[in-house]
């Protein structure tokens, strides 16, 4: 079955960046798992994967355009202390989350004053050509609720 819109695909993988070093893996964990065709994965990825099935390995390098876009010099944002979540006390370089409108962030702090602290709003792989390495596990029709969602329930999905 080979992966198009509205199928879940659940797959594990590893990340790179342009070293080389290994930034993020889903294996020893749950794969991961999402809905074809509803941009719930970065584009490189999902056009990578589209028309691949179950069982298949390979390798693609992603270019920032396709992966967390290009960074922007404008992102620096200053919030107040109390809204960073994940840490008691913060350091430069480390990843809080903050609530926005949006939903959760996830922010780099750049600079810890003593109420507020500056924060870098790009997203902590934005700019970066990442290579992923993944394996196809599974391949599966997504159901009407799924689809109407926009994502995957149950295992590897999202829970609400």
């Amino acid at each position: 079955m080979p992966i198009e819109k509205n199928q879940v695909v659940l797959f594990h993988y590893n990340v790179s960046d342009e070293q080389g070093n290994l930034v993020e893996s889903s294996r020893g964990g749950e794969p991961n798992a999402y809905l074809h065709g509803h941009g719930g994965i970065i584009r490189g990825l999902e056009e990578a994967l589209e028309g691949r099935e179950a069982g298949e390995t390979f390798s693609v390098t992603v270019t920032p355009e396709k992966a967390y876009g290009p960074r922007k010099a404008d992102a620096i944002q200053r919030v107040p202390i109390k809204h960073l979540i994940g840490a008691k006390r913060w350091k430069p370089g480390m990843i809080a989350q903050v609530q926005t409108e949006h939903g959760p962030r996830h922010v780099v702090v750049a600079k810890v004053g003593h109420k507020f602290a500056d924060v870098d709003t790009n997203h902590p792989m934005a700019g970066r050509t990442l290579t992923f390495d993944i394996e196809i596990l599974e391949v599966r029709a997504a159901d009407p609720e799924e689809i109407a969602h926009g994502h995957v329930h149950g295992p590897g999905g999202h829970h609400h």
